[in-house]
C-alpha cells in the first residue's frame, strides 16, 4: 500500500498552508479595494449639487472674499493715515535729511585795532576738508590715504577718521583749517566724496602782545576769552548757509548759497607801543627778581581808557591750547591780592573827606607798634611824632591804624565802596573778580586796623588803578574801558566816557595829590622819581597768605602813581608777585619798573616836561619873513606857540619850520596837539599851515629833513 505524504494544517509550514494563506490574502485585498472604491463613489454621488444648490455654495465664498478685501483695504488706509498724518513731519524731515545737505558758511570775524588803527587781530581764509561718508566705499582705504596726506596724523587719528567715515553720515569733518600744503596733497588724491570748505582762521600778528586783552578764538569761530569773547556777537558776524540738493543716488544737482555777513571791527583803547613797553619792562622785572609773575595797568585817569594792560607770564593766542589755563588767566582782572600800604590812599582820602584829620595834625607813633589783645602790629621803622602827611609819606602802619580807628568801620567801609572795591567795574571784560570786602558791621577794632593798612581786603590790579585814577582826575570814579569804538558798515560808534560816581571832592583830591608827591620826593618811592616830570604815587608791600597764614618769605610788591602829578595823562600800577631776590618792598621792586615805563610812555606821547621847563623867550620877527634853519631868528618856539594859542579865542597854529623835531613836538604838546612825524631831522613843512585856527586834540603833520636848509630852500619847499 502506497504511503501518501501528509499535508500540514493551515497554520503549518507546508505547501498546503502557504497556498491557503495566499488565497485568503488575495481575497481580502480584493474586498478592501472594492470597499474603498464603493465608498468614494458614494461620497462623490452625495456631493453633486442638485439644480439651484450652487447659490448656497457660492454665497459663503463671496462673503469670505468680501471680508478679506475689506480688511485689506482698512489695513492699507490705516497705514496711509499713519504715514501721512501721524508720521508726516518726521518723514518730511527724514526726506530732507536724505535729499538736502545744509552746511554752515562761517562769517569772517571783524578785526581788532589799537587806538591808532594798527591791526592786532584779523582773520585769514583756510581750507577745511570734509567728507560725504554716504557716498564712500572702502572707508578704511580712504582713511589711510587721507591720514597719509595730512601732517601729524597718527594711528589714533586714522582710526577715529575711519570710524566717522563708517557712520555713513551726509557730512563729516576730516580736518578743519588745514595748511595750503595739506589741502594741495588731499586734492591731488581725487577722492570721491571728499570736498573743501573755506573757513576763517584767527591770526594774531604780534603773537603775545596784549594776549590777555585780546583773548582767543576756538575752532568753531567763537570767541573764548578776552575781548574776542565779550564782543563775540559783534565781531563774529552772521553765518551763511550752503544748501545742496541730491537725487536718489545722492548725486548733487543743485547748490544754493546764502553768503555770510562779516563782523564788526573793534577799535581798542590800547596803544600798541605802550603795550609793548609795559610788557617789556614787566618781563624784565619778573626775570630780574625771579618772581612768580606780575601785572601792569596803564590808564588815562580822565577817560578811563586802558592804554596798556600786561601780565606775566603770558601766552601766544595763535596756539593758545599749548598753554596752561592758569597762564591764560588775566591776572589784572581775575586774581586778587592784598594791596598793603598802597591802600592807605583810600584810608587817607576818607579821613580828609570826613574831616577827622588835618594835613599837619601830629600823630604819635612813638610806641612803634599797636596792640589788639594778643595781636601786636609793628611799624616798619621806629618813628616818633609824625604829621598826617608824613604818616602816608613814611607809610606808618601805626599812624594809618589810628586814623582808621577814628573813621570807624561804617565810614571807612562806605569809602571803600565809593572807590569801587567789592564790585566789578568794567563791562568790557568777562570774569572780572569783584574782590573781597568785609561787611563793616563784622569788623572789630583788630580787623578795622588791618583794613586801614591794606590787609584783610582783596582787590584786583584794575580796581586799584581805577581808584587812584579817581584821585588823579579830581575825585570821579570813571569806568575803565577797553573798547574805544565799534566800526560797522563804515559807521563809527564811539564808546562814551562813563562816570560811576564821585568818590571824593576836588579839594580832597588836591590834598592827597600833594601827599603822594611827597611820597615820591622824600618818602618810600624815591626810586619812581622822573627827571622831567613830577610824580604822585604810593608804594605797597604785603605778605601773602600761604596755607591760611601770612608768609614771611612770600610778598606782593606794588607801586601805583600818576604823572605828571598836577595834570596827569597816565595812571600806572605795577604789581610784582613773590619777588625772590633783590628785595621785596614795593619801593625797591615795583617803583623802578614804574619809572622806566613812565619815561618811555611820556616820551612816546610827547608830554612836555613839568620840571625845569625851558624859560620863555619871545622873538620878534619881521612881517613876511620865514625862520632860518640855523635858528638865528628862532629861539624857543614852544613858548611862542603857547603865546599864540593863548592870544586867540580859537588858537593859531605856530610857525615850526626850521626847528628840530624834538622842539616841534614839545611846542605842539604845549598847546594840546598830537604830532605825526614824516622823516627825521628839521621841520621843512607842516600841516596845518602857520596861523591856521586850531583846536586842542587835533593832529599836526610835520615833514622833516636831516640837512639844514637855507632860507631860500625853505621858502621853496612845498
Amino acid at each position: 500500500m502506497a504511503h501518501e505524504r501528509p499535508t500540514k494544517s493551515v497554520n503549518g509550514s507546508g505547501r498546503t498552508g502557504w497556498l491557503r494563506r495566499a488565497r485568503v490574502s488575495s481575497a481580502a485585498a480584493a474586498l478592501g479595494w472594492a470597499g474603498w472604491l464603493g465608498r468614494w463613489r458614494a461620497r462623490r454621488t452625495r456631493r453633486l449639487p442638485v439644480a439651484g444648490d450652487w447659490r448656497r455654495v457660492l454665497r459663503p465664498r463671496v462673503l469670505l472674499g468680501a471680508i478679506t478685501i475689506t480688511i485689506w483695504a482698512i489695513a492699507i488706509e490705516a497705514r496711509l493715515i499713519h504715514l501721512q498724518v501721524i508720521q508726516h513731519d518726521d518723514l518730511i524731515a527724514r526726506a530732507e535729511r536724505q535729499q538736502l545737505r545744509t552746511v554752515d558758511a562761517h562769517p569772517k570775524r571783524g578785526e581788532l585795532l589799537d587806538r591808532a588803527g594798527r591791526v592786532l587781530a584779523y582773520s585769514v581764509d583756510a581750507d577745511t576738508i570734509y567728507a560725504v561718508a554716504a557716498d564712500m566705499e572702502q572707508p578704511e582705504r580712504i582713511a589711510a590715504l587721507l591720514c597719509e596726506a595730512l601732517a601729524g596724523c597718527d594711528g589714533e587719528e586714522q582710526r577715529a577718521l575711519e570710524g566717522r567715515l563708517r557712520q555713513r553720515r551726509p557730512f563729516a569733518y576730516i580736518r578743519r583749517r588745514v595748511t595750503p600744503e595739506e589741502a594741495r596733497r588731499v586734492a591731488a588724491l581725487y577722492l570721491e566724496g571728499v570736498g573743501f570748505l573755506k573757513e576763517n582762521r584767527r591770526y594774531y600778528p604780534n603773537r603775545e602782545l596784549a594776549a590777555h586783552l585780546l583773548g582767543y578764538v576756538g575752532v568753531d569761530n567763537q570767541g573764548l576769552s578776552g575781548i574776542e569773547s565779550t564782543y563775540d556777537a559783534e565781531i563774529r558776524g552772521r553765518a551763511g548757509k550752503i544748501l545742496i540738493q541730491t537725487d536718489a543716488r545722492r548725486r548733487a544737482f543743485s547748490r544754493i548759497e546764502r553768503p555770510p555777513t562779516a563782523g564788526a571791527t573793534i577799535e581798542l583803547t590800547i596803544d600798541k607801543y605802550l603795550q609793548h613797553i609795559a610788557e617789556r619792562e614787566l618781563r624784565a622785572a619778573v626775570t630780574e627778581h625771579r618772581a612768580a609773575g606780575g601785572s601792569v595797568v596803564m590808564l588815562d585817569p580822565h577817560t578811563g581808557e586802558i592804554l596798556a594792560l600786561a601780565n606775566e607770564p603770558t601766552f601766544n593766542p595763535n596756539v593758545f591750547a599749548e598753554f596752561d589755563a592758569s597762564i591764560r588767566r588775566n591776572r589784572a582782572l581775575q586774581e586778587v591780592y592784598e594791596p598793603g600800604s598802597a591802600f592807605k590812599v583810600v584810608t587817607a582820602s576818607a579821613a580828609l573827606e570826613e574831616g577827622v584829620v588835618r594835613l599837619e595834625e601830629l600823630i604819635d607813633v612813638s610806641a612803634g607798634a599797636i596792640e589788639f589783645g594778643t595781636r601786636r602790629i609793628p611799624d616798619t621803622h621806629p618813628y616818633g611824632v609824625l604829621s598826617f602827611t608824613d604818616v602816608i609819606v613814611k607809610s606808618s602802619n601805626v599812624g594809618a591804624i589810628k586814623v582808621g580807628l577814628r573813621l570807624g568801620p561804617e565810614r571807612l567801609g562806605r569809602y571803600i565802596r565809593r572807590f569801587g572795591f567789592g564790585g566789578t567795574l568794567a563791562r568790557d571784560f568777562q570774569g572780572e573778580s569783584p574782590g573781597i570786602v568785609w561787611n563793616p558791621a563784622r569788623l572789630d577794632d583788630s580787623a578795622l586796623a588791618s583794613v586801614a593798612m591794606g590787609y584783610q581786603i582783596s582787590v584786583t590790579p584794575l580796581q586799584m588803578a581805577a581808584a587812584v585814577s579817581a584821585v588823579a582826575n579830581g575825585g570821579e570814579l570813571v569806568e575803565p574801558r577797553l573798547v574805544r569804538a565799534v566800526l560797522r558798515n563804515g559807521v563809527r560808534a564811539e564808546a562814551p566816557r562813563r562816570v560811576i560816581r564821585r568818590a571824593i571832592g576836588p579839594d580832597t583830591a588836591a590834598q592827597l595829590t600833594a601827599i603822594m608827591e611827597a611820597v615820591v620826593e622824600r618818602g618810600t618811592a624815591r626810586a619812581a622819581r622822573l627827571a622831567e616830570h613830577t610824580v604822585a604815587g604810593k608804594t605797597g608791600t604785603s605778605e601773602k597768605l600761604v596755607n591760611g597764614a601770612y608768609s614771611s618769605t612770600d610778598h606782593n610788591a606794588s607801586f601805583i602813581g600818576f604823572v605828571p602829578s598836577r595834570n596827569p595823562v597816565l595812571t600806572i600800577l605795577v604789581v610784582i608777585d613773590t619777588p625772590r631776590v633783590k628785595g621785596y618792598f614795593g619801593g625797591a621792586v615795583a617803583a623802578p619798573v614804574f619809572k622806566r615805563i613812565a619815561e618811555a610812555a611820556l616820551r612816546h606821547l610827547g608830554v612836555a616836561p613839568t620840571i625845569d621847563p625851558e624859560p620863555p623867550v619871545l622873538v620878534a620877527r619881521a612881517p613876511g619873513t620865514r625862520p632860518s634853519a640855523q635858528g638865528a631868528t628862532v629861539l624857543t618856539p614852544a613858548v611862542l606857540a603857547a603865546a599864540q594859542f593863548a592870544s586867540s579865542a580859537e588858537g593859531l597854529m605856530p610857525e615850526l619850520t626850521g626847528i628840530s623835531a624834538r622842539e616841534a613836538v614839545d611846542t605842539l604838546a604845549h598847546i594840546g596837539l598830537t604830532t605825526r612825524l614824516l622823516g627825521s631831522g628839521f621841520v621843512v613843512n607842516q600841516t596845518p599851515a602857520p596861523g591856521t585856527p586850531i583846536e586842542r586834540g587835533e593832529e599836526a603833520v610835520l615833514w622833516l629833513e636831516r640837512r639844514l636848509l637855507a632860507p631860500a630852500e625853505i621858502a621853496s619847499t612845498p
